[in-house]
């Protein structure tokens, strides 16, 4: 009877920890809705599907999941990283209606591939451990196989291991996350944006203190970055970032965050001087735990003109604050650092998990947002 009543025990302390970690860690099952209807916009925008079963995850786990990452529109085609699947998918629209009429595996056999960009007759592509670039001579959307390079080899494993290509001004940008919620690095491209010629060659550290930039982008003559700031410090701290990015620059991670502020709980060293003085404050400070990730300048012509040239952020969402937030895409001027909602519903009022945005791209005149939980591309656009 003793042993009957210890095995109860350990069931229903079982089941209570269970029962904690799901609703601590936001590890829940992932509502994947086929009607766009849940998601929120502005009056006049509509949303629509543009493409479906991407790697859809049944549940909505911290980081990455299984479906589709960032984004790339070239020649009538929406190229689409497939992360967990290893491969790239390319969603033609030769017939220009914002429609898919074609899909096909652009290449396949690759390690956690994240973003992919195209430069004078290359497309490049971004893996956990490698940059790669290959061609597509005849233009079909297969890869030519026979043309891949790797240009240069990334670290990988441990922490972060999404990688953000991006061709500017005639150089390769490389962002690298840390390997870790918060130490200090032995690896100097951990935590950084390099710069290499684009045959991979002359690298440097561009930019440096960047815990995770999972995403930037060039606008107007700058580059704007997302920051994923620091895990178990408490709910509404350290905030998540963006930031502007300029070469030779600190960013502060791990030692600061935000406007300069040292992070005590890492380092308790005490100083003379503020070790945060010489580091670049955030541009933007966000909601703590939001995960924001993609970024895309609006530069379509159909949006009303108050979103023109605005920036959009995508919010994956958090996964263990007390109170789950994120889990939407915003607008920031950047003019005034205001963020404001733009499309909403990922998150409904009961914390239920319906999406998890990821990249964005402009697509003609309107946006395209992927979401890694349920494989899907929505199409954002204004009527």
């Amino acid at each position: 009877m003793k042993k009957r009543y210890i095995l109860i025990i350990l069931i229903l302390a079982i089941l209570l920890l269970v029962s904690y970690t799901l609703d601590k860690y936001t590890i829940k099952p992932v509502i994947n809705e086929n009607n766009p209807d849940f998601i929120n916009v502005p009056q006049g925008f509509k949303v629509e599907i543009f493409y479906d079963h991407l790697g859809d995850s049944k549940i909505s786990f911290p980081g990455p999941s299984s479906g589709v990452r960032m984004m790339l529109f070239n020649q009538d085609t929406v190229f689409a990283a497939v992360m967990k699947g290893g491969y790239i998918v390319a969603l033609e629209d030769k017939n220009k209606n914002s429609k898919v009429e074609n899909s096909k595996i652009f290449i396949s056999n690759l390690k956690n591939p994240h973003s992919i960009d195209y430069y004078n007759g290359y497309y490049y592509i971004a893996e956990e451990d490698k940059i790669i670039r290959v061609r597509d001579e005849n233009n079909d959307n297969i890869a030519d196989l026979e043309t891949v390079e790797k240009l240069l080899d990334l670290p990988s494993g441990a922490g972060h291991f999404t990688r953000t290509i991006k061709i500017i001004n005639n150089k390769m940008y490389v962002s690298v996350g840390s390997s870790c919620n918060v130490c200090y690095e032995t690896n100097y491209t951990r935590a950084s944006i390099q710069e290499c010629n684009l045959d991979g060659t002359n690298c440097s550290t561009f930019a440096h203190g960047l815990r995770n930039a999972v995403d930037f982008a060039y606008y107007d003559s700058q580059i704007y970055a997302t920051e994923n700031s620091r895990d178990r410090l408490n709910n509404d701290l350290p905030p998540d970032e963006i930031n502007i990015i300029e070469k030779n620059k600190d960013y502060g991670w791990p030692l600061c965050y935000g406007d300069k502020i040292h992070d005590y709980d890492f380092d308790q060293s005490l100083y003379i001087l503020n070790p945060c003085e010489k580091t670049q404050p955030s541009f933007v400070d966000l909601q703590a735990h939001s995960a924001p990730l993609g970024l895309a300048f609006y530069q379509g012509d159909k949006f009303p003109q108050e979103y023109k040239g605005k920036l959009f952020v995508a919010y994956h969402g958090s996964w263990n604050r007390d109170t789950p937030t994120g889990y939407k895409v915003v607008m920031i001027d950047t003019q005034t650092k205001e963020v404001s909602d733009f499309a909403t519903g990922w998150l409904d009022e009961s914390y239920n998990v319906k999406g998890r945005p990821v990249g964005i791209t402009n697509f003609r005149d309107s946006l395209l947002i992927s979401d890694d939980s349920t494989g899907k591309i929505y199409r954002i656009y204004y009527e």
